[in-house]
């Protein structure tokens, strides 16, 4: 049992010691004479051996083989067993359990290689290598299956991502909007209050708050002022009429001037009518400033056949016809009338014509002034708000037009009117004379100062200062008698009319302090005493008024 085995080849010895339970027979290693020393081995190859009483594995001496090959040299016949596996498994279908504790190896061949130390291994020269343990590829299986989970949080974090850019893009926009909202509403309130400045309807701006006077603020307003004749080519005379833009107060308005009204001429006094046949549009025009102290920008001539065709190429008009006017070619009388009386009459060119010229006999000339009035309103309500179109239709007409008035500024002036009229701002005023032809005081100072803005202008350096005369004495010869002393004296002479009583004393009355050395200058020459001068109101149009009194002596002039 205690036989001793050579391995042969000076290897160690080593001796039998029993047998394992599949009856191998167990070795073991005779200890060396010298246990201090070790075995010198030629070929620096050592190899790993089973010490069934040690705790660990024995470095042993491999083999020596001459050849090269690697093989090992086989187990001797009377050591082999049949079904024999060197690491202790049997040749039955199924594997056996292995018992470390018991397996002892043949000593001539080499052991199974233990894995070394997984913390690492050290090299000749002592230096540790990094872990290179032998993974297998089924240990790293998640790497190569799709994670079907992870598209799953992508689309998520993608949703989420794309959910918050939605958010901030909206507040975004809802920023934009608001302040966009702000910006429009602030402009909104400043146009708002800067139409109410220009307007003057601020509180504590407006002429009212200001106390300064109606009159004041009246002439202080922007207008355009174009006066119009229209001539009647069949029938004769004319009727004059002023087309008021006031830029200001957006209000248009028609003011009819009544024939009769007295202007003052080169050699006098006269009336509208006679200026406009004997001294044309521009000495018409320049007189009608004198008396209404008002500033007219052009002269616009319309014949009736003009009148005729404007209507017609407007596409007819609208008039509460105020009474029926007969055919003139009617030959028996009771026929339909051209013109029938009534609201909403559709008037042509050719009965628009009738019924702005047509006057009744007896009738008053205010009558026959009031349908044209109506009629050129008509007109307005049916002309082109446009300003080129407006122009175009003029230009149809084809009429000649006055130097100081041209196509364009007719058409562009008639388009604002037009706006004006089909928006309601538009009325007719009539001016009120006196049956001598002179303003009304009171009834001439509200058309002259509301409508047309007109007040006593200052005269130029070289202009002769206007001076009004009304004739309270009784004898209605001293007021020619008055005007030739005053034109001699170098002053313009209006014709203040009649008073309806007499007076006893003269009056001569300015109304600027600067006009009292002008008044003195009047009294003088009309040969009135200086207690006469005082200072009060005067007619709109005039520097200084005079009423004339039962003191008056013209042969002292």
């Amino acid at each position: 049992m205690n036989d001793r085995y050579d391995a042969g080849y000076g290897g160690d010895a080593y001796e039998l010691v029993g047998y394992d339970e599949y009856g191998q027979p167990v070795y073991r290693q005779v200890p060396p004479q010298q246990p201090a020393q070790q075995p010198y081995d030629p070929y620096g190859q050592q190899g790993y051996g089973y010490d069934p009483y040690a705790t660990g594995t024995q470095p042993v001496q491999q083999p020596y083989d001459p050849y090269g090959t690697g093989q090992q040299p086989s187990v001797p016949a009377h050591e082999s067993y049949e079904g024999y596996d060197p690491y202790g498994r049997t040749a039955t279908s199924g594997q056996q359990p292995r018992v470390a504790e018991q397996t002892a190896y043949i000593p001539q061949q080499a052991g199974p290689v233990e894995e070394p130390p997984r913390e690492g291994r050290q090299d000749r020269d002592g230096r540790e290598h990094g872990d290179d343990r032998d993974y297998r590829t089924e240990q790293f299986a998640f790497v190569e299956e799709p994670d079907v989970e992870s598209e799953d949080v992508i689309d998520w974090l993608k949703f989420t991502e794309n959910r918050t850019e939605r958010r901030e893009e909206a507040r975004r926009r809802a920023r934009t909007r608001l302040i966009g909202l702000v910006v429009v509403l602030a402009l909104v309130a400043a146009g708002g209050v800067g139409y109410l400045w220009y307007a003057g309807k601020l509180p504590g701006l407006s002429s009212a708050d200001q106390g300064t006077g109606g009159a004041t603020t009246a002439a202080a307003q922007k207008r355009d002022v174009v006066v119009v004749h229209l001539h009647d080519t069949k029938k004769g005379g004319t009727s004059t009429a002023l087309l008021v833009d006031n830029a200001t107060t957006k209000q248009g308005t028609t003011v009819l001037l009544p024939n009769a009204l007295a202007l003052t001429g080169d050699d006098g006094t006269t009336t509208l009518a006679k200026s406009v046949d004997d001294d044309g549009s521009s000495g018409t025009r320049e007189a009608l400033d004198t008396v209404l102290g008002t500033s007219i920008q052009g002269t616009w001539r319309l014949d009736t056949p003009y009148l005729q065709n404007l209507v017609d190429l407007v596409g007819n008009i609208e008039v509460d016809t105020n009474t029926d006017v007969p055919d003139p070619k009617a030959e028996k009388k009771g026929e339909a009338p051209l013109v029938n009386k009534g609201e909403g009459q559709t008037l042509s060119g050719k009965t628009a014509v009738a019924y702005a010229t047509y006057r009744a006999p007896g009738e008053a000339q205010s009558a026959q002034l009031e349908r044209f009035g109506q009629v050129m309103q008509g007109v307005l309500r049916k002309m082109s708000s446009d300003a080129q179109a407006a122009t175009t239709t003029v230009q149809t007409l084809a009429q000649i037009l006055d130097p100081s008035l041209t196509d364009k500024d007719l058409g562009t002036f008639l388009a604002g009117l037009s706006d004006l009229a089909k928006s309601g701002d538009y009325k007719t005023a009539a001016l009120p004379v006196q049956e001598d032809g002179t303003l009304s005081e009171q009834a001439g100072d509200s058309v002259v100062k509301d409508v047309l803005g007109g007040t006593a202008k200052s005269p130029d350096q070289d202009a002769a200062l206007r001076v009004s005369v009304r004739n309270a004495t009784g004898v209605k010869d001293n007021t020619e008698k008055a005007r030739v002393v005053l034109l001699n004296g170098g002053f313009t002479f209006l014709d203040g009319g009649t008073a309806s009583s007499s007076a006893a004393t003269s009056q001569v009355l300015y109304a600027e302090a600067a006009d009292k050395e002008n008044a003195v200058e009047v009294a003088k020459t009309l040969g009135l005493s200086e207690e006469a001068v005082a200072k009060g109101e005067t007619t709109s149009n005039a520097g200084v008024s005079v009423v004339l009194g039962q003191d008056y002596e013209p042969s002292a002039g």
